[in-house]
């Protein structure tokens, strides 16, 4: 017996001498959502450093927006995050309405809501699916992505396209709501509903997603303000702040909803807190979906700035002339700059906007969510073992749109 204990209290004498190994991870990797590079620096399989590289999409988002048109900027900002692309319209829309100093109709800011949550679900359904199946946890994955399909079709039935969408419009909507979606939306949401109870049931308790989330990359209060972190993962970390009640746009402020937070700022608590968000998005939904009017405008009556009807532009000189002018000399806003940012996906979406009186975008700059988010990744994965890189770099949700610069 006292052998035993011997050998035991002499186990460390056991362990072979390692030395620090650097390792490439990325850009083409399964693991790195998207063209990121990860340089690590080892010891054993605990990371002790870790250099995180963005950039190799080479997409160019902010220069390809001042080559066109301002309308033109959609299909660009549809690609930012390309998972929730409808939030990417509405916060491009929100920032040159600033800059003109127009209001969209009542019935147009409802709609951006629905569709926006909507995008909103469908976002976090993806980021918490992929985020279970990267822990071998494959059944959840396939229950979020049959929802999220359904809510796709929705999409699709309002704007035509599944994914990226480019329906916004400077003071309006591409087109009116279609008959079918107030119904359409009150029937996915127990849906939803049921699928988020079916992965609860199967996640939370089981002893493996626990032990592969709970303290593992673990985001600091303090450091995650400092750092502009915002979304979820600043959520998690128990700061109560969501753009959708600190500065309430498109009737927000109408809308009675809670904002989840969390407490540790682990992956566990990340996990937590998007499912919740996703609850609060369907109470959003009802609310929205109860208090829009069935009839109204859709765009605001302004023929600088919206397309006239098409009847208009084949029966008469005005409507043609200004469907010309807007096509291919672009609406001219007033000289001058603003910032508008929104509640995004991931976070705080921020569009910086200069214009020199012409048609096309002076300056346009975006604050991606993601690129922010990303920097302070690094801070949560020292320490940790390379296995927990995947669940880690997951529950960040990194879009490799938003973080080419």
């Amino acid at each position: 017996m006292e052998r035993i204990e011997e050998e035991l209290e002499d186990e460390s004498a056991l362990e072979l001498p390692t030395e620090p190994m650097r390792l490439n991870m990325g850009p083409s990797h399964p693991a790195m959502h998207g063209t990121i590079r990860m340089v690590l620096d080892l010891d054993g399989e605990i990371i002790k450093d870790v250099d995180i590289q963005p950039g190799y999409l080479h997409r160019g988002f902010e220069k390809s927006c001042e080559r066109g048109t301002w309308a033109q900027v959609y299909p660009y900002a549809d690609r930012l995050n390309y998972v929730s692309p409808m939030l990417n319209n509405v916060g491009f829309s929100l920032a040159v309405e600033k800059l003109i100093g127009i209001t969209v109709p009542e019935r147009c800011a409802y709609y951006r809501v629905i569709l926006g949550e909507l995008a909103r679900i469908a976002d976090h359904l993806t980021c918490n699916g992929a985020g279970a199946m990267e822990l071998g946890a494959f059944t959840p994955f396939l229950w979020f992505l049959k929802v999220r399909d359904w809510i796709w079709d929705i999409l699709e039935r309002e704007t035509g396209a599944r994914m990226t969408h480019s329906f916004g419009r400077i003071g309006g909507m591409a087109k009116p709501p279609t008959e079918t979606l107030k119904q359409d939306v009150l029937d996915i949401l127990p849906q939803v509903e049921k699928v988020l109870l079916e992965a609860e049931g199967m996640l939370l308790r089981n002893r493996i997603f626990i032990d592969r989330t709970q303290g593992i990359g673990i985001l600091k209060k303090d450091l995650a303000i400092e750092m502009g972190v915002t979304g979820a993962m600043l959520r998690s970390t128990g700061v109560d702040y969501d753009v959708r009640k600190a500065h309430p746009y498109s009737l927000y402020e109408r809308f009675d909803f809670e904002v989840p937070i969390g407490h540790d700022g682990d992956n566990y608590d990340r996990f937590l807190v998007r499912t919740e968000e996703m609850r609060q998005s369907m109470r959003i939904l009802e609310q929205a979906v109860a208090q829009m009017p069935d009839d109204g405008p859709i765009n605001v009556e302004d023929v600088r700035i919206m397309m006239p009807p098409k009847d208009q532009v084949y029966n008469t000189i005005e409507g043609t002339i200004a469907h010309f002018k807007l096509v291919m000399e672009g609406l001219k806003p007033p000289v001058g700059e603003v910032y508008s940012y929104t509640e995004a996906g991931n976070g705080d979406m921020g569009f910086y906007i200069v214009s020199d009186g012409s048609g096309t975008p002076y300056r346009v700059r975006c604050r991606p969510p993601c690129f922010i988010n990303l920097a302070i990744c690094r801070d949560m994965l020292l320490d940790e073992m390379i296995a927990d890189i995947v669940p880690t770099f997951g529950s960040v949700n990194m879009i490799g749109g938003e973080c080419d610069r």
